[in-house]
């Protein structure tokens, strides 16, 4: 995930619209994409990609959406013991415009989520705009879930745990899988454990404080941010969009178990993600924990550009330890449908706080209340009892926690 020919002088007056370094449209109806790494081709000989064989299949003929699927060789191993997999929907980034599922970017990506988590990968190759302007990209990752829980894949019906389906993206792909996620808690038969949502993008008419202070050396600078929705829908709709800036009741009803936010210190985006968090946990119908990953330092899409960086393995760890939670038997995934409040009481008798962060200065205080000191695998941290109020460090990501929040810091 590259810029490419970064040096490139364009004349002004023969362009239509101009995304760089994402994309150019030309006056004359070209488009030039420029953030692109080479395509990687599928191979089914595990040993040549890290244990994980990759295999190319059509989703939908009509459309001709297809997916990447990521099979790592423990699966084989896990048979004879009847474990079945969970399986990861993953969503590219690229503002809805550029990147691939078959690109070597997220080729790699994929196929380190997948040796990692020991999880069955579906990378999906949706339709970019403009050629096809949104909401297409929402419609194909819609058809990619529902493929995938009817098992039609031979190996989702050798490998795959239907119970255990997560849906997950970055950046733009970030947007789509939480918008999939809201389809599949509102529809009949399709059903997600959880969530995972790494630099989404989001945005709006008002500027927040990492838009604001934009300071030349980000990523993304806010103008072009500014011009990339009205792009993406072909003129058909503004940055005051719900599907880009969601509503409260959108967002209530988001019913899977678990969602996994993940931002950047130094992202434009990241206070669109810390607000989609706090939104996020503080919805009624949230069924289980809400879990917050900051990297600090660190910029938008940075664990693209160095997965082998301390803050990218810790990130990877994360939506790793995420996806491999024991899945909680008998509670069910929308417990305001259960008429009989079985699902609140398992959630009330069975979910703990956690909290992983750390002290920034003498009036940021990590936890309140009685604590001992405990080390969950990252990093030393108080143990926090239920129901104390836990912050996370100092500044416009200070939000209170409840009962099922987790909260990481990577630095």
């Amino acid at each position: 995930m590259h810029a490419k020919n970064s040096s490139l002088v364009v004349n002004v007056a023969d362009v239509d619209a101009d995304l760089y370094p994402f994309i150019v449209r030309y006056k004359d109806g070209r488009i030039e994409r420029f953030l692109s790494s080479p395509f990687v081709a599928a191979s089914d000989n595990p040993s040549a990609n890290r244990g994980v064989a990759t295999r190319d299949v059509v989703i939908d003929t009509g459309t001709g959406v297809s997916a990447r699927l990521f099979l790592p060789s423990q699966a084989a191993r896990g048979m004879a013991t009847r474990r079945r997999l969970p399986v990861v929907v993953y969503i590219h980034g690229g503002s809805f415009c550029t990147e691939s599922a078959f690109c070597r970017t997220y080729h790699r990506y994929a196929t380190s989520l997948a040796a990692s988590a020991g999880a069955l990968v579906v990378s999906v190759e949706y339709r970019l705009a403009p050629e096809h302007p949104i909401p297409t990209a929402y419609d194909d990752a819609w058809s990619a879930l529902r493929w995938v829980a009817s098992l039609a894949d031979p190996w989702l019906d050798d490998y795959a745990d239907p119970r255990r389906t997560f849906v997950a993206g970055d950046s733009a792909g970030g947007n789509i899988a939480y918008h999939t996620a809201v389809q599949a808690s509102n529809s009949i038969g399709i059903s997600i454990e959880g969530v995972i949502i790494v630099q989404p993008y989001f945005w709006g008419p008002e500027r927040l404080p990492s838009e604001a202070a934009w300071d030349g050396a980000s990523m993304l600078p806010p103008d072009r941010v500014d011009r990339l929705w009205p792009f993406v829908t072909a003129g058909q709709a503004s940055n005051d969009d719900a599907r880009i800036n969601p509503p409260d009741v959108e967002i209530a009803s988001l019913a899977c178990r678990r969602v996994l936010v993940a931002v950047a210190e130094k992202d434009t985006l990241r206070n669109r993600g810390l607000r989609l968090f706090s939104r996020i946990r503080d919805s009624a119908r949230t069924a289980g924990e809400v879990t917050l990953v900051e990297s600090e330092g660190e910029d938008h899409g940075f664990h693209l550009y160095s997965p082998l960086r301390a803050t990218s393995r810790k990130l990877m760890e994360s939506m790793v330890n995420f996806v491999n939670q024991p899945l909680v038997l008998g509670v069910p995934t929308r417990p305001f449908d259960d008429p009989f409040g079985y699902g609140m009481d398992m959630k009330r008798h069975c979910t703990t706080t956690m909290a992983y962060g750390r002290t920034t200065s003498a009036s940021s205080k990590t936890c309140r209340g009685n604590v001992s000191k405990a080390n969950y695998g990252l990093f030393a941290c108080p143990a926090v009892r239920p129901n104390k109020v836990v912050y996370s460090k100092q500044g416009p990501s200070a939000v209170a926690l409840l009962r099922g929040t987790h909260v990481f810091n990577i630095f």
